[in-house]
């Protein structure tokens, strides 16, 4: 059985070389003995999905793609493109909707996730429809603005942070900040997610998160999230318990995901945080692909 092709992003000054961010994984490929093949990350954001792909080989079988971050219809596109050269993405377009934005797998780890609810749109909810999402999770305490995929998390106190979901004017002021800052990059509409208060680094304020990248229901790697505190030297985070989150992931049915968990500091236990797409989640800097490419490319 062939074994699946690795698609990088090319650099976009130099469309032969992959894109240096991804030369390292790249290298490894080729050092297990696998193969990888370029696309145009800029065309596809530009709509143009056919160009994207022009320098991908005809006739190359299955692929996983390891690269930037593509909205859903970007993917489907992709996707479509694809196949016209005889090339099949294994996470299919559902697939990666489902893992990559919140209401696609909240349902499947509600309970193990911060309580959530959304607003689709791209615009400022009103107050009073801020109100009710508010209380559909619980109505008061502090609580997160992000929208599907992405939060403002740099700009905790403005546009991310709300200390009372009950105060109404506050909760719209700072979705209204989120909103213009996300700009044309808000995803899917604006969610709101109830705060839990987790472990951080020593001397950081940051959560101390643990990244776990799973591949047909099993966890081949774990390092730190790229954003989390990480000791010089040492990328990986503290072992998470996956008692819970094994069987959420098998649940969701998605072939190659991403699961952001931390531990809460009152009671310990381990949180998901966030789900992801794993062919566009991040690695920190320093963490050995080698384990989840072998993965991605056994036939």
């Amino acid at each position: 059985m062939a074994t699946p092709v690795i698609l990088l992003p090319c650099d976009p000054l130099a469309p032969r070389r992959t894109e240096g961010h991804f030369a390292e994984e790249a290298e490894v490929t080729a050092d297990l003995g696998g193969t990888t093949a370029l696309l145009d990350h800029d065309a596809l954001l530009a709509g143009d999905a056919a160009g994207a792909v022009r320098r991908v080989p005809q006739g190359l079988g299955t692929a996983w793609y390891r690269g930037w971050m593509v909205p859903s219809a970007g993917y489907a596109a992709l996707a479509g493109a694809l196949a016209a050269r005889g090339c099949t993405l294994l996470s299919t377009p559902a697939g990666y909707a489902a893992a990559h934005e919140l209401p696609g797998w909240y349902e499947v780890f509600e309970g193990a996730t911060p309580a959530s609810s959304w607003l689709p749109g791209r615009t400022t909810p009103a107050p009073a429809a801020l109100a009710a999402a508010a209380r559909r999770i619980g109505g008061s305490g502090p609580a997160i603005v992000k929208d599907y995929v992405k939060s403002r998390k740099h700009e905790w106190d403005e546009a991310c942070f709300v200390p009372e979901l009950a105060d109404t004017a506050a909760l719209h002021r700072v979705v209204s900040r989120f909103v213009e800052l996300q700009g044309d990059s808000l995803t899917g509409g604006v969610v709101l997610r109830a705060y839990e208060p987790y472990e951080t680094g020593d001397g950081d304020d940051r959560a101390e998160e643990s990244r776990v990248w799973w591949v047909d229901g099993e966890a081949v790697l774990v390092t730190a999230h790229p954003d989390a505190p990480v000791l010089p030297g040492n990328p990986l985070r503290a072992d998470p318990d996956l008692a819970v989150v094994r069987p959420l992931v098998h649940a969701l049915g998605c072939r190659f995901i991403t699961t952001d968990l931390a531990r809460r500091t009152d009671d310990g236990s381990w949180r998901v945080v966030e789900v992801g797409d794993g062919q566009v989640s991040d690695l920190p800097r320093g963490a050995d692909p080698a384990p989840l490419l072998a993965a991605l490319i056994a036939p």
